[in-house]
């Protein structure tokens, strides 16, 4: 809750002493912004860079003008010095190999554009999916399909690339990469949401990585290595191998990772030369084909695909010795080996063909593969062939055919493939290694996005062209005796792309399992989200360790999933969500214009970022509806978490930027036309008194705020206060707010007196169209006892300001017996007497306390007045029509008050009353009095030393006698002066006999009687809310106004006086 100073004019009088100021200063030291408290990036909050002390110091005496601003501005050539020396090293995690040489002298980033950002990016972007999915999503979404879903993904993370560039190149970017650009561009709870998502999306990423090691272990490199394997259920046994294999390979990668990320770092260049080659044996392979395409044989039942397991010979007999004997085929389909035996229908009205797996380049298959081929999950994996059809059977399952193990279709193969184009974030992830990273980033990023979208789109077409569409659609590739279909295509051996696909992927996995620990430290060294600060620990050489452990532990479920194909969808929102916000942060503030957005990186536009985004968006609900709704909801609870425990950091974000923007609209629009009845609610100003000790005199106003609030509209709590300990009681009523959970803004006005404070507040709080329309303040309790008459006439002329400026009252009284926020009260009434009508602010006022918990459960009565020409049955009839169209649950009742006689006790508590009131006047008029007099005696005395200093030869100093003073009266003056004292004197004698005003005595008799009524009917209610009369005219009769609300409001515990604004804030109309 932001608190705001305002000064006005103060008197000569009220100056601090020094030594309050050189305590005040002292404070002021001890609080200076831009120290550096560990728990977030040096310099992160300062406009450059930290300045130490002796460069801060002038140059003799040649600065001396300045030398008393050092502290605030250094000078040029110590600010050019410091930034000169400057190196971007990592923070926040210590780095396990040390950049040093040999002599211990530290050496600075030395990573250019290729080895630092190209390299990773196509790394990361070339991967699992390339090696053992993209010829299944060729096959089965066709090439123009496939070049869709390649072209869609690339041009969403091209554009989110040329968004990052503009962030990367806005400022330095310290070690921390993607994160710390999207967290410092849209604020702390943008920042959580999205720093989460992205590891998160970085663990599965791990999960997905192993699973596909997996497979390639399991499927190609040691098939036999299984432990379940039931033919009948071949999908589940699959996914099993996995859990079970995928589990222990975590287990190993975790315990590498934890004994030192070095040797990973060491094993990069390795991984990055697997992905290399396998993708230049691919392309060899290709121009093979067209010289000599691959012996890659397909044997065909009829058009169903066999798959090749258990025989050799794509043959249902064969002639030995001029003999036909039967092969394994036959067994697998017949009751035995003989000629005569029973053999399956489809198989004895079929003939056995064999195709090429490979037929070219230039063999026109490109026209075959040119659409999609798209089934449920179980079917036969068939060519367009002509063939003998009968109908699939249970019986069927148990065949030796390809199956398709899930079902397909267009929006499932766009969230498989979209992993394969993540990654591009790996160069911005290592910018604290870079040389120039605001050059490196954007170059080397776009460069690496344009090369992998190149072999992406050429390799859907070149697979297309060369590769048979049933080959492709047989994912596992057991048609071809366990052969990856993409390793048949690559030259010179399929062993060349198995293990340099499975190192890729071991890589893959290694450095997902090393930077999403590093990403979830960051996040929890943040201190965002508080739940997560456990996880911003480490080891003594810098290792996340708990980090370490909780992404072990997601990964590990992603692993139990057990299948490829589920997992790659999960981690596709989680990054799409997060290249959505990279645009989004763009977007923001390129529209906002803000003065710091200055990127070096000059090809991007606001249209460009909102494009991509609405790509990210588009691809979320595409690939899985379900699965965005997911990450967006996950997102959300994140977001809300952090807002709600109060996000304290200040990053100078682009959201705070468009809340600023978006305000200022909103006020311009609102004081276009004022309010209408239907929009209003109480915009409050509190107006609160601390004490000495600098607490909150009333903290149940701030209470009973909140409750009347609701969270809702504008609340502004004041507290006017001399000058001398302005900016804590500022933080004292902040902290008080914060207490009571009351949501607002705290203004502290600084002033002479309580008086010109409140004038001050009154007229000029709130800004535009967000001006305050409501005071409350509470009753000055014992202003009866009260010495200081200044408090009830503060209050008075606070009730004529907010009447003059036509803005509603409220004076609660007793209100340190109202409840707090965590009382329940139950069985009880709200009772509202409606005496005049003023707008409706009376009945209006409990509907909304009753929206609280504390209020919930009390009931709502209304009672009137009815006069003696009042037909009150007719009145509690038409009240009840009123309530009724006010859609106000309300008992109503009408109270008869009739003429009658002026009691005794009215007469004599008004006398009492003029009495007390003509005697105070006579206290003070003799005080003014004996003031009078000891000025006029100060007057004389001087006037008497001036006309006898020429006569003395030296000053003198004279006793007050009374001969001073006689010596410069004169004698008409002194008469008069005894004629005063002598007609004072009956004055005071009279008090005692004089007779009470007959309008005072009315306005008496109303209080009394109306007292009477309102403590018989409602004394026991929680809460009475009853019409405020206004002022009188007359400031001489202000403290007989006091005694009237003081008798109307005796015997009531909680009492909220009310007076209107002077409009209606209540209609029956919709």
């Amino acid at each position: 809750m932001p608190t705001n100073f305002t000064v006005v004019p103060v008197e000569d009088g009220q100056t601090s002493s020094p030594d309050s100021d050189d305590k005040h200063s002292g404070g002021e030291d001890e609080d200076k912004p831009g120290l550096y408290s560990g728990d977030e990036t040096p310099g992160e909050d300062s406009p450059f860079l930290t300045i130490s002390d002796h460069e801060r110091s002038c140059d003799g005496n040649n600065m001396a003008l300045f030398e008393e601003e050092m502290d605030s501005t250094p000078m040029v050539s110590a600010l050019l010095n410091k930034l000169a020396n400057y190196t971007n090293l990592t923070q926040g995690v210590v780095d396990h190999e040390k950049a040093e040489s040999e002599d211990g002298v530290k050496r600075g980033p030395q990573m250019g554009t290729f080895i630092g950002v190209y390299l990773p990016c196509m790394q990361n972007i070339l991967g699992v999916i390339l090696f053992l999915r993209l010829t299944w999503i060729v096959g089965t979404a066709g090439i123009l399909g496939s070049f869709t879903i390649v072209f869609m993904c690339c041009a969403c993370t091209l554009l989110t690339a040329i968004s990052m560039s503009a962030i990367a190149t806005n400022g330095v970017v310290p070690a921390g990469g993607s994160y710390y650009m999207i967290s410092r561009a849209l604020g702390p709870e943008f920042g959580g949401a999205v720093g989460l998502c992205l590891y998160l999306g970085t663990t599965f990423a791990g999960s997905m990585y192993i699973l596909g090691t997996m497979e390639i272990l399991l499927m190609y490199i040691v098939p036999d290595g299984a432990l379940f394997a039931d033919k009948m259920d071949e999908p589940m046994s699959r996914q099993n191998n996995m859990r079970v294999y995928g589990s222990c390979c975590l287990a190993l990668m975790a315990l590498m990772v934890f004994v030192g990320v070095k040797y990973v770092n060491k094993l990069a260049l390795v991984f990055l030369s697997c992905v290399i080659l396998s993708i230049m044996a691919i392309y060899a392979g290709v121009i093979r084909t067209v010289i000599d395409p691959p012996e890659f044989q397909v044997c065909l039942l009829g058009n169903r695909t066999l798959k090749n397991l258990d025989f050799d010979k794509c043959l249902k007999t064969e002639v030995i010795n001029n003999s036909t004997h039967t092969t394994e085929l036959w067994g697998l389909f017949c009751d035995g080996p003989y000629l005569n035996a029973s053999c399956d229908d489809y198989f004895t009205f079929n003939n056995v063909t064999e195709i090429k797996a490979i037929p070219g380049l230039l063999s026109g298959v490109i026209s075959e593969n040119l659409w999609g081929d798209y089934g449920p999950s179980g079917r036969l994996i068939e060519k367009n062939l002509s063939s003998e059809a009968t109908q699939e059977t249970f019986e069927d399952m148990k065949k030796p055919y390809v199956f398709s193990d899930i079902t397909t279709y267009f929006t499932l193969m766009v969230g498989i493939y979209f992993p394969s184009v993540t990654g591009i974030l790996a160069g911005s992830n290592r910018s604290g290694d870079l040389r120039d990273a605001q050059r490196s980033i954007p170059i080397g990023t776009i460069l690496a996005i344009v090369t992998t979208s190149i072999i992406y789109m050429s390799c859907v077409v070149l697979f297309g062209a060369c590769i048979e569409g049933v080959v492709m659609r047989d994912k596992f590739g057991y048609s071809l005796k366990r052969t990856p279909v993409i390793g048949t295509l690559a030259w010179p051996s399929p062993w060349v792309l198995v293990i340099g696909s499975f190192f890729s992927c071991c890589g893959a996995g290694l450095q997902s399992l090393t930077s999403a620990p590093r990403l979830l430290q960051a996040v929890a060294r943040d201190g965002i989200v508080p739940f997560l600060k456990v996880f911003g620990h480490s080891k003594s050489n810098g290792e996340p360790t708990w980090a370490l452990l909780l992404t072990a532990g997601i990964c590990e479920i992603g692993i139990l999933i057990g299948s490829l194909d589920f997992v790659a969808p999960v981690l596709s929102m989680f990054f799409l969500m997060c290249y959505l916000f990279v645009n989004l942060a763009c977007a923001v503030q390129t529209l906002l214009r803000t003065p710091n957005w200055r990127p070096r990186f000059k090809f991007y536009h606001w249209s460009l970022s909102f494009l991509g985004m609405s790509l990210c968006l588009s691809l979320m609900f595409v690939s899985s509806w379900f699965y965005a709704l997911v990450g967006m909801l996950i997102a959300g609870c994140i977001y809300k978490y952090i807002e709600y425990r109060g996000a304290e950091k200040e990053w100078g974000d682009g959201i705070r930027g468009l809340s600023l923007n978006a305000a200022r609209y909103a006020l311009i629009k609102l004081e276009e036309a004022p309010p209408h009845t239907k929009n209003w609610r109480p915009q409050m100003l509190v107006l609160l008194t601390l004490d000495s000790d600098l607490a909150v005199k009333h903290p149940r106003l701030l209470s009973f705020t909140s409750q009347l609030k609701v969270g809702k509209g504008l609340t502004i709590v004041c507290s006017p206060e001399s000058n001398k300990h302005a900016t804590q009681r500022g933080d004292c009523s902040t902290k008080s707010m914060a207490a009571e959970k009351t949501k607002g803004f705290c203004h502290v006005v600084v002033c002479s007196n309580l008086r010109d404070g409140f004038s001050n507040l009154i007229q000029s709080a709130g800004l535009g169209g967000m001006k305050h329309n409501t005071v409350l303040m509470a009753w000055p309790s014992n202003w009866r006892q009260a010495e200081d008459t200044s408090s009830w006439k503060n209050f008075i002329e606070t009730v004529r300001e907010t009447t003059a400026a036509h803005q509603a009252l409220l004076v609660a009284k007793n209100i340190d017996h109202f409840p707090c926020n965590t009382e329940r009260l139950v069985e009880g009434t709200i009772d509202v007497w409606w005496i005049v009508h003023d707008g409706g602010l009376l009945m209006l006022l409990p509907f909304l306390l009753r929206q609280h918990k504390v209020w919930k459960k009390c009931k709502m009565r209304i009672f009137t007045v009815a006069h003696l020409d009042d037909n009150s049955i007719q009145m509690k009839k038409d009240l009840h029509m009123f309530m009724y169209q006010l859609r106000l649950d309300a008992e109503v009742e009408v109270v008869e008050m009739h003429a009658s006689d002026i009691s005794a006790f009215t007469y004599e508590k008004t006398l009492v009353m003029e009495q007390r009131s003509q005697m105070l006047k006579q206290m003070q008029l003799s005080k003014t009095e004996r003031e009078r007099e000891v000025f006029v005696f100060l007057q004389a005395q001087m006037f008497h030393e001036r006309n006898t200093k020429p006569h003395d030869g030296h000053q003198e100093k004279h006793s007050p006698t009374s001969d001073h003073i006689h010596m410069t009266w004169t004698k008409e003056k002194f008469i008069s002066e005894r004629n005063r004292h002598r007609e004072a004197s009956p004055g005071i004698r009279d008090i005692f006999n004089m007779k009470p005003n007959q309008s005072n005595v009315r306005r008496m008799h109303t209080a009394v009687k109306l007292n009477e009524v309102v403590v018989n009917k409602s004394q026991g209610a929680h809460l009475v809310l009853l019409n405020m009369p206004g002022p009188p005219k007359n400031k001489g009769g202000d403290e007989n106004y006091m005694e009237f609300l003081e008798v109307l409001i005796e015997g009531l515990d909680r009492v909220l006086l009310v007076r209107g604004g002077g409009r209606e804030v209540i209609t029956i109309y919709s």
